[in-house]
């Protein structure tokens, strides 16, 4: 260990889970969070501006996802380790996050100390992986990169998926994902396709089976 501090962006866009992440790192003597954005544009902001150590992102962000925003670091700042933070459970982005080249996932009910653990490893360069997810991770490997059908859906595929699952029309769903009432029908159609499935209905039940709602 050297005795170089360790700078840390905070993304999230609930104050209360940002200070409740802060408390959590201040608890180690190295790491200062150094900057905190509540949506992509102003995390991308700050990227540009400043220099971190380890970016810690939420995967629901308002006006882009986080696996967008993770996307977007990896291509401007490759050597900024991020690690996703997220109240899904392993099943519904981990592997998706990991294959972009997250350096861990993180579900928000993880102790300070496995947290402050997972900074301190991404910082080194490290990845900071479960055994269940490194697990899943040889599973992937072994069967060609199959696994559930959710898997195989692009990032907005997998989002309309959710906000179908959660009971909103397809109107609404344009809204908020900023698209139009056509492009996202086109997406339900792929979605369907890619799932084997014939129903709204269906991929409501497939998602809370699989712990995409929250």
């Amino acid at each position: 260990m050297t005795d170089r501090r360790i700078r840390v962006l905070l993304v999230d866009d609930h104050s209360i889970v940002r200070n409740g992440v802060r408390r959590m790192l201040e608890t180690a003597g190295e790491i200062d969070v150094t900057g905190e954005a509540e949506t992509t544009q102003e995390a991308m902001r700050l990227v540009q501006e400043q220099d971190f150590d380890v970016a810690v992102v939420d995967i629901s962000l308002p006006d882009k996802s986080g696996l967008d925003l993770l996307r977007m670091i990896r291509n401007d700042k490759p050597r900024l380790a991020v690690l996703m933070l997220s109240m899904h459970s392993i099943e519904a982005y981990a592997l998706r996050a990991i294959k972009m080249g997250a350096a861990g996932y993180l579900t928000k009910d993880i102790s300070a100390g496995t947290l402050v653990d997972a900074v301190r490893k991404a910082a080194q360069g490290g990845k900071h992986v479960t055994p269940e997810l490194a697990e899943r991770l040889v599973n992937a490997i072994g069967t060609g990169g199959g696994g559930a059908p959710h898997e195989m859906l692009s990032d907005r595929e997998l989002e309309v998926l959710k906000l179908l699952a959660s009971g909103e029309r397809i109107v609404r769903i344009a809204e908020l994902l900023h698209l139009s009432p056509s492009t996202v029908t086109t997406y339900r159609s792929r979605i369907l396709e890619k799932t084997g499935m014939d129903s709204n209905a269906k991929l409501a039940r497939y998602a809370l089976e699989n712990g995409l709602l929250t």
